[in-house]
């Protein structure tokens, strides 16, 4: 049986969401809505005028839109966003209203961005000059909100402005690079295309991680700006480690390595740069993406080697943490020596750790449920597949080598006393010998896929007029016994019905030549009654006293039942009251209408 579908909890339907919007999409929605709860609660405190901050409420939405109208429309969506900022900056000058600071000063984070994804739709999608132009104007737009929102609520400093330029360089150039390189140029375009969607697919599998990288390096960047340059180092750290687990996925057990090595260099070299607790974020003398960097690369880890072969770079992560404890915990200079605090921290840490390890085991085992699941299902197809060959390659091309080999005995028999009628089965044999060449070409084609699109296995042997298709097996007679027929069939037989009915009366006949020994008539009936189709091969032959020619494998009743449960009927099969051999069957109309 195939496996149940994972149960939709909340982390599998927050991924489907994300999936459907597109991950752009969904990191704006998030910015929008860190910037509506900021703005509210803003609003409502008792500092400066109430209300007044919601006036950075229709900017924020405005570029929001430009944002997500940037995907269709790239070059006209950059020009909007650009005036967009600039309004908006006037209209904050005018009202007084107090901007916040996020990555640039006084652009929140929403506008940060919607600017981003309007660089890189308009780098990747227009033309070289026109996006140089709205972009160049995207620029121009960004450096007069920067400037512009300092008026009248005192003088931008050196150092916030060179910090501002640098980090609006680093933003300007993080989408540019990725958009030029998946820009379509002819012939180059797929190995591009092929690093795009490995791209897309790292950051899908990625994206609650890089969420809370996100907000870490935010506020990193925010507390930069009170420190000027001194932190820029360990921001630059901070950086590098969430780009290690961003990417810790493909070789998770060096990123866990790289990563080590770069929070034992913040760590060393923050007491030179006399920064603590009391100034920068370093809960427990490590800086918070760091910590959120750690967890999420020993997720990855346990998740794709498991516990056992992943504590011993676990430990070298573990020792490096708790000598960055030792030397940046104390809020004072020197080492931090407390036994209380270094309990604390190890407590907390030791929490953090194994949150990190249940969490990687546990997407470790729906990693192995989802694979077997997959499994599975391949196997149960690959199954259902190898009986549908071997049901066909018994029902249609034994049909016709078995009628080759009746001709032949009969040819043999009669080629001393009558000579005209041994030449006549031999064309006859020569008929049924190509009929069993068409057939065998048919089932290579089905298995190579050269079929018509729209077509299912094997259909291009299925019936239209299950009628005229008997008609024309009876006629044949290759099974060697005059057989007669009585026919009351609609035309709108439902397609498998009227397929799998034709290859059972084709078995039961081609049995019929093989076992029915001394028979000297058939009679097949094909009718609709009471909602299903019956149908009937009976012979007046007996028991076949020795081994039919070619011998049997026994597969030709076992076929005929996994058609008939198939579409949910019923098969009997069995000497009759006369002394020959019966075969009846029942197919539900219904249960074929439903299957097709």
């Amino acid at each position: 049986m195939p496996a149940a579908p994972p149960p939709k909890t909340l982390s599998t339907r927050a991924a489907a969401l994300v999936r459907r919007i597109g991950v752009p999409s969904a990191v704006l929605y998030a910015a929008l809505l860190f910037d509506v709860i900021y703005t509210t609660q803003a609003a409502l405190d008792d500092h400066g005028p109430p209300l007044v901050d919601f006036g950075l409420l229709p900017g924020i939405f405005a570029m929001v839109a430009c944002g997500l109208w940037a995907q269709k429309r790239a070059a006209v969506a950059g020009v909007v966003g650009g005036g967009v900022l600039v309004l908006s900056t006037l209209f904050i000058h005018l009202l007084r209203i107090p901007p916040y600071s996020s990555v640039l000063p006084k652009v929140t984070i929403t506008e940060v961005v919607a600017g981003v994804l309007m660089v890189y739709y308009v780098a990747r999608r227009a033309q070289a000059g026109v996006a140089f132009c709205v972009i160049g104007f995207l620029v121009f737009s960004g450096l007069v909100a920067v400037f512009g929102r300092y008026a009248g609520v005192g003088e931008i400093d050196g150092g916030t402005g060179t910090q501002a330029l640098l980090f609006g360089l680093l933003l300007l150039v993080g989408p540019l690079v990725p958009a030029i390189a998946a820009r379509d140029r002819g012939p180059r375009a797929g190995p591009r295309t092929r690093l795009l969607r490995r791209v897309n697919e790292l950051s899908m599998g990625q994206w609650p991680l890089m969420g809370l990288l996100a907000f870490a390096l935010l506020f990193e960047f925010g507390y930069t700006y009170s420190n000027t340059a001194r932190g820029f180092p360990i921001l630059f750290c901070s950086i590098l480690a969430a780009v290690i687990a961003v990417l810790s996925p493909r070789r998770p057990a060096d990123a866990l390595l790289g990563l080590a090595g770069v929070v034992l260099l913040s760590a060393v070299i923050m007491p030179f740069l006399q920064l603590r607790s009391f100034d920068y974020p370093v809960p427990g003398g490590i800086p918070a993406t760091q910590i959120v960097a750690g967890m999420g690369v020993v997720v990855n880890l346990t998740r794709a080697r498991g516990l056992s072969q992943s504590w011993a770079r676990v430990a070298v992560l573990s020792s490096v943490v708790a000598l960055g404890a030792i030397l940046n915990s104390d809020a004072r200079d020197g080492l931090q020596t407390d036994p209380q605090t270094l309990s604390l921290i190890a407590f907390a840490a030791t929490l953090m750790l194994g949150i990190s390890i249940a969490v990687g085991l546990m997407l470790r085992s729906r990693d192995s449920e989802r694979t077997q699941a997959v499994q599975s299902a391949v196997s149960d197809a690959q199954t259902a597949e190898r009986m549908a060959l071997a049901r066909e390659l018994h029902d249609v091309v034994a049909h016709h080598v078995t009628g080759i080999v009746v001709q032949a005995q009969a040819a043999r028999m009669m080629a001393e006393k009558r000579p005209e009628i041994a030449v006549e089965a031999m064309a006859r044999i020569e008929n049924a010998g190509v009929e069993a060449l068409a057939a065998m070409r048919r089932l290579v084609r089905s298995m190579r896929g050269d079929a018509p699109a729209g077509m299912s296995e094997f259909s291009e042997q299925a019936t239209t007029d299950l009628g005229a298709d008997l008609r024309k097996l009876v006629k044949s007679a290759n099974h060697g016994v005059p057989t007669s027929m009585h026919l009351d069939l609609p035309p709108d037989l439902p397609h498998e019905v009227g397929r799998s009915a034709l290859r059972l009366v084709q078995e039961s006949l081609t049995n019929v030549g093989k076992h029915a020994a001394d028979a000297t008539e058939a009679f097949v009936v094909a009718e609709v009654a009471g909602g299903e189709l019956h149908l009937r091969v009976t012979d007046n032959g007996r028991a076949t006293a020795h081994r039919p020619a070619g011998g049997s494998g026994g597969y030709g009743l076992v076929g005929m039942r996994e058609r008939v449960a198939l579409l949910k009927g019923r098969l009997t099969a069995g000497r009759g009251p006369d002394g020959g051999w019966r075969v009846e069957a029942w197919l539900p109309l219904a249960a074929g209408e439903g299957d097709e």
